[in-house]
């Protein structure tokens, strides 16, 4: 079996570019030659190269290989102690399991093993750089340990600072994905750099688990900055759920396993706080919150109950009694989608954080990144926000998938902003 399947890294990238680590050594041997008659040993090339100083603590071991592949991949620290590692999917690397430690000596032998068996080992010595001191790039990874999420839920990792054009392939090298079963994705990039997402050409399957990684700890990322953190959560997707909302008829659908449950009366925004037109995603869950707009233009404060989140700008799907009396015939509300306080109670029970809500028919479209906006393009523009290249020949099916969704609760990271309406 092929050692590299093997030992499948946990996280996926989306990609094979080279590492972007300065140096590289072949190592040989001076004088090394093929004895007559024997197969010649691959050609093995690792870095970072013997004695670099001040590898950044985001350092991988690279590994190329002409005429063979690598077998064995071993690495310490400067106490002897092994140091956990993970290929890359494309064979271009082997990724520590957490980031290294500053100003560390660490130790990496590499084996590479040719069709005939012949071998090649190089070894290389190289020492970490002392703690950075420059400013960390703040990153929020909307997709928490052991949650049962939507079958829309995209992964989504927000930066502040927003990371620049020309950083963002060696942020993207640096975000994991794994699916089980196997399901893969692309990452994409928000213009503005703010957010990038991950998701695969068709909603998830339901029960398949995702474990993602995003290691930035240490990461440089531009001449200016680093990453702040490296993180880890795996969780699982539930049953799929959508609501579709109608603004010609002011009503709700909900599917569950693409089938009809119920139709609800609604009001959306009036004509001066529309609500957005577009495929959203639930972001977070509260039984109980206070939408609070003083400081806007049309200030209020009113505690609302089983709110549901659907765009960081503040539009939410919540139970509004005061205004029952408009749900299904005309839209009052300041931007979200009013219900019954009976109707919000039960979607509660329903959905799931990451199912998908489309609106249609409202005065104006969601705006790109105002929220988990992952689903609100087409496959082929949303690739195209990719900082890497993307796999050949991944895309949708010709079927169409079913109505996504999940059902209980949860919720992650809580999210800034709350306008409400």
């Amino acid at each position: 079996m092929d050692f590299r399947r093997r030992m499948t890294l946990l996280a996926v990238t989306v990609a094979a570019a080279p590492l972007a680590l300065v140096g590289c050594t072949a190592d040989g041997k001076p004088g090394e030659r093929r004895a007559e008659g024997r197969a010649a040993p691959p050609e093995l090339t690792v870095t970072p190269s013997d004695r670099t100083r001040d590898v950044p603590i985001s350092a991988e071991v690279g590994t190329a290989v002409k005429g063979g592949k690598v077998t064995s991949v071993r690495i310490t620290d400067d106490k002897g102690t092994k140091v956990e590692a993970e290929p890359r999917e494309d064979g271009s690397g082997w990724v520590p399991a957490t980031p290294l430690k500053p100003k560390r000596t660490y130790t990496a032998e590499v084996t590479a093993t040719g069709d005939s068996g012949a071998t090649t080992t190089r070894k290389t010595t190289f020492t970490t750089m002392p703690e950075s001191t420059r400013p960390q790039i703040t990153s929020t990874l909307y997709f928490a340990d052991k949650r049962t999420y939507g079958t829309a839920m995209p992964v989504t990792v927000a930066f502040d600072p927003p990371i620049p054009k020309e950083a963002r392939a060696a942020v993207q090298r640096r975000l994991f994905v794994k699916t089980n079963p196997p399901q893969p994705g692309v990452w994409s990039w928000v213009s503005d750099g703010s957010q990038v997402y991950y998701r695969a050409p068709e909603f998830w399957r339901p029960g398949t688990t995702i474990s993602v990684r995003a290691g930035l700890k240490g990461l440089p990322i531009g001449k200016e900055y680093v990453g702040d953190s490296d993180r880890r959560a795996t969780s699982k997707i539930g049953r799929q759920v959508s609501l579709e909302i109608d603004n010609a008829t002011k009503q709700m659908s909900v599917h569950r396993d693409g089938k009809l449950l119920r139709r609800i009366p609604v009001s959306l925004g009036k004509p001066s706080t529309p609500t957005s037109s577009g495929k959203m995603v639930i972001m977070e869950k509260h039984q109980f919150t206070t939408f609070d707009t003083r400081g806007s233009a049309d200030p209020y404060v009113v505690d609302v109950e089983d709110a549901q989140r659907l765009t960081w700008g503040g539009e939410f799907i919540h139970g509004a009694p005061w205004s029952e009396g408009d749900q299904g015939n005309r839209n009052v509300s300041h931007g979200c989608t009013n219900v019954s306080a009976m109707a919000a109670d039960w979607l509660m029970n329903v959905t799931q954080v990451g199912d998908l809500v489309t609106v249609k028919g409202t005065e104006v479209e969601l705006n790109e990144g105002n929220g988990w906006t992952a689903w609100n393009v087409s496959w082929d523009r949303y690739v195209k926000g990719s900082a890497l290249p993307v796999p050949a020949g991944l895309g949708p099916s010709p079927t169409q998938a079913p109505h996504p969704g999940a059902v209980a609760g949860g919720s992650p990271v809580p999210a800034p902003s709350v306008r409400g309406g």
